[in-house]
């Protein structure tokens, strides 16, 4: 398993691992259409570009031999998704691919947040995970963090809940 940082020229590669690791994830409880809303919002070149050009913000493959397997995307600043200060860093995205689940990938991607968080000086590091991601509540739960909020999150126009969840550094 090798961890590279993500760079505009893979920006198809970062689209397509979007696209298929968010569909396996949250296919089975939301409509195809509230799916479909969201990904053509959040994972369109336009939108993904804007991203990987904010240098407040980063992405980082994971890598099962040559093939892409997951991918972790961070936020510091204005970046964030809610306002967390400067002291803050999110953990907007942590996402594998399915045949790579159970393989050690989410706390290889998650022990990368905490290595930049320590290296730019953060105090706190933050995410938010849909109410009824159970497995991701309790990996996040095992890994230190507490839910310390909620704020609503859209798939399509299906208003759904995230819990703030934040781990003091």
């Amino acid at each position: 398993m090798t961890l590279t940082k993500c760079t505009s020229e893979q920006l198809p590669e970062l689209q397509a691992i979007s696209r298929e690791t968010f569909t396996e994830t949250f296919k089975e409880q939301n409509s195809p259409e509230h799916l479909h809303a969201y990904l053509k919002k959040a994972y369109n070149q336009e939108q993904l570009a804007l991203e990987l050009a904010n240098p407040d913000s980063q992405f980082y493959f994971v890598y099962n031999d040559e093939e892409v397997a997951g991918y972790l995307k961070i936020n510091i600043g204005e970046a964030q998704s809610e306002e967390m200060g400067d002291d803050s860093l999110e953990v907007e995205r942590i996402y594998v691919k399915e045949k790579f689940h159970k393989q050690g990938l989410g706390k290889l991607l998650l022990a990368k947040a905490f290595e930049i968080a320590a290296e730019l000086g953060k105090k706190k590091i933050w995410l938010g995970v849909w109410e009824n991601n159970e497995n991701a509540i309790a990996f996040y739960k095992k890994k230190g963090f507490v839910q310390t909020g909620a704020h609503p999150f859209y798939m399509g126009d299906d208003k759904q809940i995230d819990l703030i969840m934040t781990k003091v550094l």
